[in-house]
């Protein structure tokens, strides 16, 4: 994982991918590619170190059903923010999620608990490879970040794990990340949220003794199993990672060119 040069109390999860090393070991320039949750929890003492930040463009993959119900999102200076909605109400994984984050009442979610979460967020994962508005997306995304005026670019969901951290996959792929180095960015995510995770699942336990730890857990955390499904459906449908950013998400030699160009030292 990168450095971690300053923290977001209300974005726990936040971080810079800079100085990771992508292809012919040119490494991602730090202040560029800034991945977080949604930002509506930002304290007031976070909102200089995003100022600092300054990023150019904010790309928001919450449906506007999620944004709806949240908190907006707090931004310092006036950033392009584009709205790239991920979203497919068919996997009520993503309202879950959300959900849980905002403390609302779960009971409408026992069915996806009742199959197993675990395998409901690897049926999410293979998702993002077919679905249409992942694809349209994601590849949308990568195009955003290929254009020097939208530098520094922020990007997030709700959590910052699952869409965030699917797009994260793609875009260190086309900068020729190393797969070690990208798993292990991504699963970050559990230690940098444990405390958010625990006072979440807490206050839920207060609201309801009876609920199932065991049930919510797994859509709270990143796991290597939900990685592992993403990859494998890029494997059946595309045969390899370039050829899914190919065929899947539209990006270009020319784009994947400007990108490394652009974004790597």
């Amino acid at each position: 994982m990168s450095e971690r040069h300053w923290e977001l109390v209300g974005a726990p999860n936040a971080r810079d991918l800079g100085g990771l090393v992508g292809a012919d070991g040119r490494r991602v320039r730090p202040g560029v590619l800034i991945r977080t949750p949604a930002l509506g929890r930002l304290t007031d003492e976070d909102l200089p170190v995003l100022a600092k930040l300054g990023p150019a463009c904010v790309v928001d993959l919450r449906d506007v059903a999620e944004q709806a119900v949240a908190p907006p999102d707090r931004l310092p200076g006036e950033p392009r923010v584009v709205h790239l909605p991920v979203h497919d109400a068919a996997h009520p994984v993503f309202t879950y999620v959300s959900a849980v984050l905002l403390g609302h009442d779960l009971s409408a979610y026992d069915e996806l608990a009742g199959e197993g979460t675990p395998s409901a967020m690897a049926a999410i994962y293979r998702w993002f490879v077919t679905g249409e508005s992942a694809r349209a997306g994601f590849g949308t995304a990568v195009r955003l970040a290929a254009e020097a005026e939208n530098l520094p670019l922020l990007y997030h969901c709700s959590a910052g794990k699952d869409r965030t951290g699917w797009l994260t996959v793609v875009l260190l792929h086309a900068l020729g990340v190393d797969e070690a180095a990208i798993r292990a960015d991504y699963l970050a995510n559990n230690a940098l949220s444990e405390s958010l995770r625990e006072v979440l699942l807490s206050a839920m336990r207060r609201r309801n003794p009876e609920l199932d730890v065991d049930a919510v857990r797994p859509v709270l955390e990143v796991r290597d199993e939900y990685l592992d499904a993403g990859y494998a459906e890029v494997r059946r449908v595309h045969g390899s990672f370039g050829a899914y950013l190919r065929d899947g998400l539209g990006v270009d030699r020319e784009t994947v060119t400007a990108l490394r160009g652009r974004l790597l030292e």
